[in-house]
């Protein structure tokens, strides 16, 4: 019984953040058109704009090849949850985006998430270009020192939606319950 208590409200706290995160990025972008342009390159190396963002719904992460936990247990639970999908998330395009683009070259994304996903799409580029991609989309992104000339990268850990027309439609966050997330996303798809 006291389980679950605890499960309803850990559930009830994640839906609480997503719909925070959801209103922040909501507020964040009020008039202004969601993500600004870029070029940048896929984990093959070839060139890839906000076009890729258009047309079919889309779910965006960004992180980093040398995150230790955040990055790779989010890919692993989006491609999870697009394959429980099935032909309903078959439309949904998935992309994850590096912030730590002097590491993370394109043949890095490319074994990275070549490990965990063939539907998730690798994008990295210029530094200064991936900053301010980032910046367009409210992403939170910081070089944290760890001396030795080692560093690690604070980031925000949410999923982004974003509908056919590159428009913000919410976001997952990291943690959320799989049945949520996969609402979600079907929800994305739906609305298309």
């Amino acid at each position: 019984m006291m389980r679950s208590i605890l499960v309803g409200i850990l559930v009830l706290m994640a839906a609480g953040i997503g719909w925070l995160t959801f209103d922040w990025y909501r507020s964040q972008n009020a008039g202004e058109p969601y993500g600004a342009p870029f070029t940048l390159v896929d984990q093959k190396g070839a060139e890839i704009t906000e076009a890729a963002f258009r047309g079919r719904p889309s779910a965006v992460f960004f992180g980093f090849t040398h995150c230790p936990e955040v990055c790779p247990t989010t890919l692993f639970e989006l491609d999870g949850w697009l394959n429980r999908l099935g032909d309903e998330g078959k439309d949904i395009r998935a992309y994850f985006v590096t912030i730590d683009p002097e590491r993370d070259q394109p043949e890095i994304m490319d074994a990275y998430v070549g490990n965990v996903s063939d539907r998730i799409t690798g994008i990295t580029g210029d530094p200064e270009k991936i900053a301010a991609m980032a910046k367009s989309f409210g992403i939170y992104a910081r070089k944290v020192d760890l001396g030795g000339g080692d560093y690690t990268m604070d980031h925000t850990a949410s999923i982004l939606l974003l509908d056919g027309s590159g428009d913000f439609a919410g976001t997952i966050a990291y943690g959320e319950s799989a049945d949520a997330a996969i609402a979600k996303l079907k929800r994305l798809a739906d609305e298309g």
